[in-house]
């Protein structure tokens, strides 16, 4: 499964105006919230249980906050490109202008690493990086996420 069939267009925000990480969090978990029909405040804790163990910024400006919730609930991702960038408390001490979120069921633990680990390969190209930065439109983001998280083995030549 490739990380388009997660993510599409509409969980995709390019201007997103967040003045701090817990803003930012809070309005990610106010969109998922609606898209779970689940209460903000179970979704908010959850980002701020996990972001307790440690920052999630991924450093070179992007945050990858996630969490397991209870229950069944379907996997969630969403894109944000924030309109300026915010202190994440990340280690690289680089403010965060990227972020995506990933919300995964506890009852479906064997899909929540890859999804995890197919993101962070979309993210750990400085070329993706620029270009997420720099797309036009919500359908490019997709196309950039699923073209940067496949393996390298499954890459389509530009």
């Amino acid at each position: 499964m490739g990380i388009s069939d997660r993510i599409t267009a509409a969980d995709v925000v390019l201007d997103l105006s967040a003045s701090s990480k817990r803003n930012l969090l809070q309005q990610l978990a106010a969109e998922a919230a609606r898209r779970l029909e689940r209460p903000e405040e179970e979704i908010l804790g959850a980002l701020q249980d996990r972001e307790a163990l440690g920052s999630t910024a991924l450093g070179r400006g992007v945050a990858l906050p996630h969490a397991r919730l209870a229950g069944d609930p379907p996997p969630v991702m969403l894109f944000a490109r924030l309109r300026r960038p915010i202190d994440y408390e990340a280690r690289d001490e680089e403010p965060v202008d990227l972020a995506i979120l990933v919300l995964w069921p506890e009852a479906e633990p064997e899909g929540f690493l890859p999804a995890l680990s197919e993101t962070c390969r979309a993210l750990r190209e400085p070329q993706a990086l620029r270009r997420l930065r720099s797309a036009a439109s919500a359908e490019e983001v997709v196309a950039l996420l699923d073209r940067y998280g496949r393996p390298s083995s499954e890459e389509e030549e530009p």
